[in-house]
């Protein structure tokens, strides 16, 4: 049976093995879509070519004496380096640090700027400046996220160790982890999750650990980068960038553990940490996808879920962690009206219709959670007040950026919730004509005849509905099963 989470935008290869994430295996080289060299050996594509030499891929494939790696700073400190990730953080934009230099500014002066971090770094004077902490807001919830913000320089510098570590890290960790992960993503789990779901796994642990970014224990933390990385002045960086002070308004203080979310090390040091519990309940049997600090286990009855989560919660216990207690449950997909969340989809089991045979019976479906969806909504009405200035043009121009990134995540949702949604949006954009005619109270039969959904269309207001009809028309003409 095809895995619904398969782009309609897919490589031919990828529409003919849907479930491709479902049984990958081998080295982290192919799993990322590697190359093969002149010589035939495989290279790793997204790896920082000014850092890793022929020289480096060798070593690393064949593993380093003792299985550690040493001198490893020069190439932290290159300038070809520096500059390699400055590029990136130029890409990624972000807001300054609390130097209040931004990007922009940092690259008025580039190539100064890269010089004097060079050689603090190789002199052993550079020392990071304070995170500023800031807050964003949870989607579907009152409460906020802290995010941290180092200045442009420490992030270069932080990017810089990450083109160096990543791919020693990299090439061992387990399958079943894609967050933050060269060569995977969202669609790679949720293809999973999908494939397991059909076979049969259907109790899931859906789990959550608490505030899991702020609560890494750091001596342990380090311990792990140890037994891979022996030189010193790369480790005693990284515990510098552990210990950086953090400024949330006039407060400061120094972090006794966590890394700050919004760092560049950060997702690579929180896989890092996360990576033995991947392999301990791999090597149990259990089939688990984690994406970040975000993971469900799978399982074919009760018994084996319970068991799941007990030893999962031991592990965790363990090693300084803690599972969120009112966000960590046992579900039975399979009871109506009831499923799960993960990664902004909802999983659940009910009754379908056949697009085929145009019969109903039982089967997986999904939808954008209730997060998701009132995350999308408050965009969209931010855009499309009825008492906003902008032309109706300029407005249908601003929504669509919104829906088009939208439902590029979302396409494989039922069609139905797309439906909905268009209805909803030119409802809105209705009422804004409505209200600029100077009317106040609704005249919903007559809005609908003066401004039709062709009248909108003609605008070129973009059509959730229309888009999902076209990729599947476009999946049937390729000759693949029509997605549901």
């Amino acid at each position: 049976m095809r895995s619904m989470f398969n782009p309609m935008e897919s490589s031919p290869r990828d529409l003919s093995a849907p479930d491709e994430g479902a049984n990958r295996g081998g080295d982290t080289r192919e799993r990322c879509g590697t190359p093969a060299t002149a010589t035939g050996r495989p290279r790793l594509q997204w790896v920082e070519p000014s850092v890793w030499t022929e020289r480096m891929l060798t070593a690393l494939e064949k593993g380093v004496k003792g299985g550690k790696w040493f001198s490893l700073i020069d190439k932290v400190w290159s300038p070809a380096n520096l500059l390699a990730s400055f590029a990136k953080v130029k890409t990624n934009r972000g807001a300054a640090g609390i130097d209040r230099v931004t990007v922009d500014a940092f690259e008025t002066r580039l190539e100064k700027n890269l010089a004097r971090l060079e050689r603090a770094l190789r002199e052993q004077t550079y020392r990071p400046q304070p995170v500023r902490r800031t807050y964003i807001p949870k989607p579907g919830s009152k409460e906020k996220r802290p995010l941290g913000i180092p200045t442009v320089r420490d992030r270069v510098a932080q990017g810089a160790v990450r083109h160096v570590l990543e791919p020693i890290f990299e090439r061992d960790f387990a399958e079943h982890s894609y967050g933050f992960r060269p060569g995977r993503g969202c669609k790679d789990a949720l293809r999973r999750v999908d494939a397991l779901l059909r076979r049969g796994y259907t109790w899931v642990v859906d789990a959550d650990i608490k505030s899991y970014f702020d609560t890494i224990p750091h001596d342990r933390l380090m311990a792990r980068v140890g037994e891979k990385v022996s030189d010193g002045r790369v480790l005693e960086l990284i515990g510098a960038y552990l210990k950086q002070g953090i400024l949330d308004g006039l407060k400061y203080w120094t972090p006794e553990e966590g890394t700050p979310q919004g760092a560049v090390l950060s997702p690579l040091l929180a896989n890092l940490y996360l990576d033995p519990f991947d392999h301990h309940m791999a090597g149990l049997g259990f089939e688990m996808i984690r994406y970040a600090d975000d993971f469900v286990i799978l399982c074919r009855n009760e018994a084996d879920a319970r068991r799941a989560l007990d030893l999962a919660g031991r592990w965790m216990d363990e090693n300084g962690l803690r599972l969120h207690p009112e966000k960590t449950r046992i579900v039975d997909a399979l009871v109506f009206k009831g499923g799960f969340d993960f990664l902004g989809y909802h999983f659940e089991c009910g009754m379908r219709r056949d697009r085929l045979t145009g019969q109903r019976g039982p089967g997986w479906m999904r939808w954008p959670r209730k997060k998701s969806l009132k995350k999308f909504k408050d965009a969209i009405r931010a855009k499309t007040h009825r008492a906003n200035g902008h032309s109706l043009d300029t407005i249908i121009v601003r929504v669509n950026y919104t829906t088009r990134g939208w439902y590029g995540f979302f396409k494989h949702s039922a069609r139905n919730v797309f439906e909905r949604l268009d209805s909803w949006i030119r409802e809105r954009l209705r009422r804004i004509l409505w209200r600029r005619r100077g009317h106040r109270r609704m005249g919903h039969d007559w809005m609908h005849r003066c401004w039709s959904n062709d009248f909108f269309a003609g605008l070129g207001l973009f059509s959730m509905a229309d888009r999902h009809l076209a990729d599947l028309a476009a999946w049937d003409l390729a000759g693949r099963p029509r997605s549901g």
